[in-house]
């Protein structure tokens, strides 16, 4: 026996899903789109900002966002995480190389001198911070701390010559001057047609040319400025005691 539908259920048109997902018993709809020509960060702040304003939630609907976005995110904290480890065992090594915590609390004084610089570059192209930006702070923080071991290790090795503490700094300083130059000089080049680049791949390669070339220009200048001022105001602090051998030659008369 055959029974018309019509005489059991009404029958409209109308659209809806042809397919219901879950995810931990509960329904979920997948929305997806593809990022182009800005970071996927900056686009996804967007979203949040005109979801929050203008498209009211019902009660017990959530929104998560995931896909690249979330590995992104997991992505800095592993690298926050890794970089405060690395910075840790840099420190340990500075104190082994140059004999002293006060001298490597002096070098590590060039991170925050970077910083400035890369982040005043960051504001002035946007104000985006993205794994990129992360990537060229790590690589400029490594530029930052040679240059002061440089000047640090001639400080110390001028000292334990015998040399007085104005020569120390003032010739340490200038002995050094053109290698930090030219380690600045040649990180700069080669960031630079980076942060010029447009096309496929320049939101990855320009934030991070853009931080290194921000942090480079201050670090390089107030290194050679701020390090030898804190020497000559706190040098006998901060440079390690001479051996007895040392002390004895530099007391002959000449």
């Amino acid at each position: 026996m055959t029974v018309p539908l019509g005489s059991v259920a009404w029958v409209e048109e109308g659209l809806g899903a042809n397919i219901v997902n879950r995810e931990d018993v509960s329904r979920m709809i997948v929305v997806s789109t593809n990022v182009s020509g800005r970071p996927l960060g900056t686009v996804v702040k967007d979203i949040q900002r005109t979801i929050a304003r203008e498209v009211p939630l019902p009660q017990g609907y959530t929104i998560r966002y995931g896909g690249q976005f979330e590995s992104e995110e997991r992505a800095t904290a592993s690298l926050v995480f890794y970089s405060a480890v690395a910075a840790v065992v840099i420190g340990v090594l500075m104190v082994i190389s140059v004999k002293s915590v006060p001298a490597t609390v002096a070098i590590m004084l060039n991170l925050p001198l970077a910083l400035i610089g890369g982040v005043v570059a960051v504001l002035l192209t946007g104000g985006v911070l993205s794994i990129a930006s992360l990537i060229g702070f790590i690589t400029l923080f490594g530029i930052a701390v040679r240059n002061g071991l440089l000047l640090v290790d001639n400080y110390n090795r001028r000292h334990g010559a015998g040399q007085p503490l104005g020569e120390v700094i003032r010739e340490g300083s200038l002995e050094r001057l053109n290698a930090i130059l030219m380690t600045a000089l040649s990180s700069a080049l080669g960031a630079l047609p980076l942060a010029l680049a447009f096309g496929a791949g320049n939101e990855i390669l320009q934030p991070l040319a853009v931080v290194v070339l921000g942090g480079l220009t201050t670090s390089t200048a107030l290194t050679l400025l701020v390090l030898p001022a804190l020497y000559a105001r706190f040098g006998h602090w901060l440079l390690p005691a001479r051996d007895g051998s040392a002390s004895s030659l530099a007391s002959l008369p000449s």
